[in-house]
């Protein structure tokens, strides 16, 4: 037998995750965990590689003065 709804649960911290998921294996509710991210991934991964980077020491640091050079 099919629902005819689908209940979506934003909980705001991990002690809520907790909680929800006990709730629903003692109503023996059946549920599912979606991991999905709201980004691209293709833009999470440039950002990963760029974390990546700048920690091998590959990165730039910019200070104010130098921005402000570049606006004059």
């Amino acid at each position: 037998m099919k629902t005819p709804e689908i209940l979506i649960a934003r909980p705001s911290n991990a002690n809520e995750v907790t909680t929800l998921k006990a709730l629903l294996k003692v109503l023996k509710i059946k549920f599912e965990v979606a991991n999905e991210s709201p980004y691209n991934p293709a833009f999470v991964a440039k950002i990963e590689k760029s974390r990546k980077d700048f920690k091998l020491g590959k990165g730039k640091t910019v200070t104010i003065g130098d921005l402000q050079k570049l606006w004059k």
